[in-house]
């Protein structure tokens, strides 16, 4: 598998990575790490943790850094939720998220009904989630149908994922797994924060 592999055979692009991975911490970007994916050349970067809006600053310099390393490194980089059709994972941006009430001793409870605002408000989430991202939620490849909202523990395949660690502790965050690559992440965090906090 290419995401467990090493060697220029497996891991494609890894100089790449690192050099975004470096230029991010150089920049102030708080980025945690990076790790190859499914497919050949595909490889995913964490930004966080963040608060409110400077999650969309850092993943919009990410990106500028990204795109400038890969120019000059002549390799073009795509963020198409598909971009390579047929039995291939696609691309997305899953958003960690989490309040203040959310961590506290309780707070499984406050996510759960978060999980719930975000079910009433699937449709609307959807369409503002990327472009092309009906290629990518298909419901195959760890990642939920475009048309039905489900959740669950460490289910991979969810829309909307809870850690272990957060079901077995009663608080923590929950994943929003279904923004796309090219999603506007000012747009995404503040539907999230919008629709868990205002209903």
């Amino acid at each position: 598998m290419n995401y467990c592999g090493v060697g220029a055979d497996k891991a494609i692009g890894r100089d790449i990575v690192d050099a975004h991975y470096k230029a991010c911490l150089y920049a102030g970007i708080g980025i945690p790490g990076v790790n190859g994916v499914v497919m050949p050349g595909q490889w995913e970067f964490q930004v966080g943790p963040v608060e409110g809006i400077s999650a969309g600053d850092q993943v919009w310099v990410a990106r500028y850094l990204l795109e400038r390393i890969t120019e000059i490194s002549g390799v073009n980089v795509s963020f198409d939720p598909k971009p390579v059709p047929g039995d291939w994972n696609g691309a997305g941006a899953h958003c960690n998220y989490s309040t203040k009430s959310m961590r506290k001793d309780g707070g499984l409870t406050v996510i759960k009904k978060g999980i719930e605002k975000l079910q009433v408000k699937h449709k609307e989430h959807i369409a503002a989630y990327g472009e092309g991202n009906e290629c990518r939620l298909t419901g195959k490849h760890e990642i939920a149908d475009i048309n039905t909202f489900s959740w669950g523990v460490a289910n991979r395949g969810a829309s909307v994922r809870v850690g272990r660690d957060t079901d077995k502790e009663g608080k923590g965050y929950f994943e929003d797994r279904r923004p796309a690559s090219n999603m506007d992440p000012y747009v995404v965090t503040s539907m999230i924060a919008e629709t868990t906090i205002l209903g």
